[in-house]
């Protein structure tokens, strides 16, 4: 057996950098992966999704272009497309591999399991050490559908091997994955339906975020079908038939499955180092990243934190100077997430309603895109924007931002409340014109009743 100072398993967004701080300080590092380096961001997330979704709003933003009076004649070279996706994300894998060997980091290319108190085996290796992470993040979460199973049906874990373009597109789930790749794919050519269990898309927002995400759609000509379960799937000649239960028969050249993910922590055998599971397997871990077993730690989805890069990356930051003895926790963040469909959906902090269960005397204003004199100039007034605030201390709580690229704008409310600023701080600034985000000032000066209108003359 072999001793390490440090043992990492899995090499996503929070344990590769783990890996290579501790390896340069002069620990004795090893890092366990079962797949390819990187996780689920730079292999079937973040990187190889994002670069897609850069060919598919080109296209639908160049079909939608004729409102502009501009007529295009969209041609997609599918096959190159995702030729350009998996260069990029080898590229970024490269990247991964070569930041762990240059810092000295030993790297075991199998899949762990414990076979003791910290102690770690993985192939003809096994490692002991003091310090253990898991990072081991997640997984499709697969149906129990009559049929399914014996299909070749894709998630996100595979759809980025597509070669060529299903002339039809069946899927199931409309969480934001199912959104955006479905979205991506009618963009890029396909005949697309979605099937979708309850009564609304992206159904953890507000319902008005759903009802513009549902307009999008069907403007690129995407088929939804609500209140509905799919009861049977059968595969033949390359073809899926999906049997829905309100006697409706689907067919498709692709199936994409979407409906949740599930923690992966099957095979890692944490009884064995003493390491507790909730009911749904996630790792059980306090505010400080500790699991039920003295020195080791877990960190990311794993840990049902939320499944987002950055969270992985705080939880690399926190989790780094706890063991460097600094009083963090896990919670000690403003969190900000995004969805990638068009328009985009950017989130940071509560909803009105989150705020008023909680008992905060909160309220909210909306300005619509249609309401932006840069929306209408560019022709992308699809959307709105929400601030929350505390009207007990004028501090913002949180906001809802659906349109052109509010991935980017999120961030500024992200800075604000980070610094606990008031909703005042944002009326008071003066943001450039014409420009979208020349809009946030304007929102807060809805609360105050003076507001100026961002588009003159409206």
């Amino acid at each position: 057996m072999e001793t390490a100072d440090v043992i990492i398993i899995g090499s996503g967004q929070g344990g590769v950098p783990l890996a290579k701080d501790f390896a340069k300080e002069g620990r004795r590092v090893v890092v366990f992966e079962r797949d390819a380096l990187g996780g689920s961001c730079v292999n079937y997330g973040c990187t190889p999704s994002k670069a897609f979704l850069a060919a598919a709003h080109a296209a639908g933003r160049a079909r939608q272009a004729k409102a502009l009076g501009i007529h295009a004649d969209v041609q997609v070279d599918f096959p190159e497309v995702m030729k350009r996706v998996r260069s990029i994300r080898n590229s970024f894998n490269q990247g991964v591999q070569k930041g762990l060997h240059d810092a000295g980091v030993t790297v075991v290319c199998a899949e762990a399991s414990f076979t003791g108190e910290r102690t770690v085996t993985g192939g003809e290796r096994t490692v002991q050490a003091p310090l253990v992470v898991i990072n081991t993040g997640t997984s499709s979460l697969i149906p129990n559908i009559p049929g399914l199973a014996d299909t070749p049906y894709l998630t996100n874990r595979n759809f980025f091997d597509l070669k060529e373009l299903p002339p039809r597109l069946l899927v199931i789930g409309a969480g934001y994955i199912g959104l955006e790749l479905g979205q991506g794919l009618a963009r890029l050519g396909s005949d697309t339906h979605l099937i979708v269990r309850g009564d609304r898309v992206l159904n953890h927002e507000e319902p008005d975020v759903s009802e513009v995400l549902v307009q999008a759609l069907q403007r690129d000509g995407i088929h939804l079908h609500f209140h509905v379960n799919t009861e049977k799937v059968m595969h033949a000649d390359g073809i899926f038939t999906l049997n829905l239960d309100n006697g409706q028969e689907l067919q498709g050249e692709a199936l994409l499955i979407v409906v949740g993910r599930k923690p992966n922590t099957q095979a890692l055998n944490v009884a064995a180092t003493g390491v507790e599971l909730d009911e749904k397997g996630f790792i059980k871990i306090d505010q400080q990243f500790r699991t039920t077993c003295e020195g080791v730690y877990a960190i990311g989805d794993v840990a049902d934190q939320p499944a987002f890069t950055h969270v992985s990356w705080e939880d690399y930051r926190r989790l780094k100077a706890i063991l460097c003895g600094e009083n963090r926790t896990r919670s000690d963040r403003v969190l900000g997430y995004a969805v990638y469909t068009e328009p985009q959906v950017g989130r940071v902090g509560m909803t009105i309603e989150s705020a008023q269960k909680k008992g905060i005397n909160a309220r909210c204003v909306t300005l619509p895109m249609a309401h932006i004199a840069r929306a209408i100039e560019w022709g992308q007034d699809l959307g709105f924007y929400r601030m929350v605030i505390d009207n007990d201390t004028d501090k913002i709580l949180g906001a809802t931002l659906v349109g052109y690229e509010t991935a980017e704008l999120v961030h500024v409310f992200l800075s604000l409340m980070e610094a606990g600023a008031t909703w005042q701080l944002l009326e008071q600034s003066v943001h450039i014109h014409p420009t979208y985000g020349e809009a946030l000032p304007s929102l807060a000066r809805l609360l105050v009743g003076n507001e100026m209108p961002s588009c003159p003359n409206m």
